[in-house]
């Protein structure tokens, strides 16, 4: 083992919803972690680490010449740019900082799609609540308002009129996030509204061919806001075939410049066909992956280490016919006593049932913050319809204990 490849991971995200990334590198590569606090659970999978600012290129630079790694591997949103600049300035593979910039940054995303006559919402980059309200009255209501860069929707709101426009435009305009340290003098876009389901898609990019490896469903709370409360993946979905879904997604990747990675697009799938909503330089959060893994055998770590190696990923063999995710929330703004999960009360078909919330957590809801999230269950079944029954019957086994006094400032 000692003369594989040593893989840099930066920064692998949390245990309850990432352990299975570093969990199937570690199992096939030797590991060092760049990592910004001591690691815990993290270490069974590594043979080192180094505690470092994992959003400071310059220092991972100098960390990483010293470690003469075969490749970085980042999968983690905030930090994949930085991790991008490390591998190009040693001349490892990966895609350039410029294409991974392209997906962060949602306003050059839009520039060069449109340059490319890319299938995509009517978009207006803004400062000001003058211009955020121009922007509106050109496209017409109901527009979406969203940060130029953060993650996980995070601020992402809808506005039906003028009056809901004014009222979230200063809390969008100023929302930031600790990660995210792309600063722009503009940072807020007005966008069309997309109606229709929304999906994902989990694509190889390779030698500039864009092949989808599975489709994901989205969940979605109800509007105004965007909350992501659940995915189904399904082998047999026809999109992943689908010969307009194809197209555009090979027009979109060259616009971007990504010509070899793992990519995570979301689409709208309208009347007039699929117009993107973003794409992102890794692959699916929020345990699509893992969904991924467990229906096509498709590996997003595994792939992310072939990838970082200058190899070409190859999927293993295909699982369930159908999995989905499904998040709890709590029905209002609360303070975490305890979560149990009753573990003799979970239905067959059950492959995952966790706490996401411990005692003192506060759960808070969109639009103040996308932290409300207490539990998760992913079920795999025979079908999609097969999965949501499942997900129904288990949530009776999740209780969520309050603590007193309990905060609910929103209904």
């Amino acid at each position: 083992m000692s003369t594989s490849p040593l893989l840099i991971v930066v920064c692998p995200m949390d245990r309850e919803t990432r352990w299975h990334m570093l969990e199937s590198v570690g199992a096939h590569h030797r590991v060092w972690l760049f990592v910004d606090t001591e690691p815990t659970w993290e270490s069974a999978y590594a043979a080192g680490h180094t505690v470092i600012d994992t959003l400071d290129a310059d220092r991972m630079t100098e960390q990483a010449r010293r470690l003469s790694p075969d490749a970085i591997v980042c999968w983690d949103e905030t930090r994949i740019l930085a991790a991008a600049h490390v591998a190009q300035r040693l001349g490892l593979p990966g895609l350039t900082p410029a294409a991974v910039l392209a997906c962060r940054d949602k306003h050059a995303t839009r520039r060069a799609v449109a340059a490319a006559g890319g299938p995509q919402p009517v978009s207006t980059l803004v400062d000001t609540l003058p211009q955020a309200l121009a922007a509106a009255r050109s496209t017409g209501y109901p527009v979406v308002v969203k940060p130029r860069a953060l993650v996980g929707s995070t601020g992402t709101r809808l506005a039906r009129d003028e009056r809901e426009l004014t009222e979230i435009f200063p809390a969008t305009r100023g929302i930031t996030m600790p990660e995210v340290r792309e600063r722009f003098d503009s940072a807020v876009l007005v966008e069309e509204y997309l109606d229709g389901p929304e999906i994902s898609v989990d694509s190889l990019v390779w030698d500039g061919v864009v092949t989808p490896l599975y489709v994901a469903r989205k969940q979605l709370s109800p509007l105004p806001n965007f909350e992501e409360v659940g995915h189904v993946v399904s082998r047999d979905d026809p999109l992943v075939r689908d010969p307009e879904l194809l197209r555009v997604l090979g027009l979109v990747h060259a616009a971007l410049g990504v010509t070899r990675g793992w990519t995570h697009s979301e689409w709208r799938l309208t009347a007039y066909g699929p117009r993107l909503v973003e794409v992102n330089a890794r692959s699916g959060g929020d345990l699509i992956s893992y969904l991924g893994r467990l229906v096509t055998g498709a590996d997003a770590a595994l792939a992310a280490a072939s990838l970082a190696l200058g190899e070409r990923p190859e999927p293993g063999p295909a699982g369930y016919p159908a999995a989905a995710v499904r998040f709890l929330y709590p029905p209002v703004e609360t303070v975490v006593g305890e979560v149990e999960i009753v573990s003799d009360r979970l239905p067959s078909g059950i492959v995952l049932a966790r706490a996401l919330a411990g005692p003192g957590h506060v759960l808070e809801l969109p639009p103040a913050s996308h932290t409300g999230r207490y539990a998760v269950l992913v079920a795999a079944g025979g079908s999609a319809e097969e999965c949501e029954r499942i997900l129904d019957a288990a949530e009776d086994a999740v209780r969520l204990i309050v603590a007193e006094p309990a905060v609910a400032v929103r209904g």
